[in-house]
């Protein structure tokens, strides 16, 4: 049974970091493009930053670009998004998406497999 299992979500103040990890069982992440969306309340869920097999290449929405940082550690099975100077409008609950095969091609890849969220709230 697959499990992406995300943790390191909470409320912080403006200006804050936050490292959010995932790990994965039943699937080798080496084996498959690994990302982050969110979705905040009233809005539709977004991709935030996607990493390659490889760790080589990665992606970025414009709105995190330079504040955010995606990785992998693929001998843990397990991928992070380092989250720094964190905005309000950065709130939202969290995902991990492991995508179908090792291309991501873009932020917005297509993810066979969802976790189950962890919850970011930034306070102004």
């Amino acid at each position: 049974q697959v499990q992406l299992a995300e943790s390191g979500g909470a409320s912080v103040q403006a200006g804050e970091s936050l490292r959010l990890s995932c790990a994965a069982s039943g699937l080798s992440i080496s084996n498959h493009c690994m990302g982050w969306y969110r979705q905040a309340p009233g809005k539709e869920r977004e991709g935030v930053a996607a990493i390659s097999t490889g760790g080589t290449a990665t992606y970025y929405a414009d709105s995190v670009k330079g504040r955010f940082t995606v990785s992998r550690d693929n001998a843990k099975n397990t991928v992070f998004l380092q989250m720094n100077s964190l905005k309000s409008e950065d709130t939202a609950m969290y995902y991990c998406a492991a995508g179908w095969g090792n291309y991501c091609g873009n932020v917005d890849f297509v993810p066979r497999r969802w976790g189950q969220g962890t919850q970011v709230t930034v306070s102004s």
